[in-house]
């Protein structure tokens, strides 16, 4: 085997060692691109995905537009709902009227009847108002008195009625001041606006401590 000159030796060396120098850069370069710090474009694409996609039908977490359809809950609807499922009779869903006399023992004494002309069946309870008024809508005399008695929750399907008595002595006998009304306004229990009938009975006391006039609570039918 032939020798190789010193010179020669170590310029091959030489050649060697820059060689493997410049290989281990190469690799150097190489593993920082692939390390987990994130390229610019790939920075790009996390901040489009983490904001809402026009394009996307997906809700999101602060999404709080009602789904179609859905239900409302607020506390309006609810009393609206609340209100329509009352079973009491309003004025409106009421007509009345006045019975014929029932004369007794110095009394005269009156059916008055409250039938219900509406579509759905309905409740009243307890005692109608009653007032007697002139043709000018005044008051004549003061309310009525309520008889002693248990008023019972009195229940009307459609065309059904309920009645209460009005009563007081026979003016003639009692000597009470008298006058003749124009109507008798009758309000429902637990209503406000009157129902108002005809008075064709003559005069009633309005003034004295005589006669009083008297009304009983609400009962099933139309008279005694």
């Amino acid at each position: 085997m032939a020798n190789t000159p010193q010179p020669l030796r170590r310029t091959a060396l030489l050649a060697s060692g820059v060689a493997l120098l410049g290989l281990l850069a190469a690799c150097g370069n190489e593993s920082a691109t692939s390390s987990g710090t994130p390229q610019p474009s790939q920075t790009a694409r996390t901040a489009g995905t983490a904001g809402a996609d026009p394009g996307s039908s997906t809700a999101t977490p602060g999404d709080t537009a009602p789904a179609v359809g859905a239900t409302p809950t607020d506390t309006a609807g609810s009393a609206s709902a609340s209100a329509r499922t009352d079973g009491r009779c309003h004025t409106s869903e009421l007509r009345a009227a006045v019975g014929r006399v029932d004369p007794g023992a110095g009394q005269r004494n009156f059916p008055v009847v409250l039938t219900n002309t509406s579509e759905r069946t309905c409740t009243v309870y307890g005692y109608p108002g009653a007032a007697f008024v002139d043709a000018s809508g005044k008051q004549l005399g003061p309310d009525p008195e309520r008889a002693p008695g248990s008023p019972e929750t009195v229940t009307l399907t459609p065309g059904k009625s309920a009645w209460a008595g009005l009563s007081f002595s026979s003016p003639q006998i009692s000597g009470a001041r008298t006058a003749t009304p124009a109507a008798l306004l009758v309000t429902p229990p637990d209503e406000r606006e009157p129902l108002k009938v005809k008075w064709t009975a003559g005069e009633v006391p309005v003034g004295g401590d005589e006669s009083p006039v008297s009304v009983t609570a609400l009962e099933v039918g139309t008279g005694p």
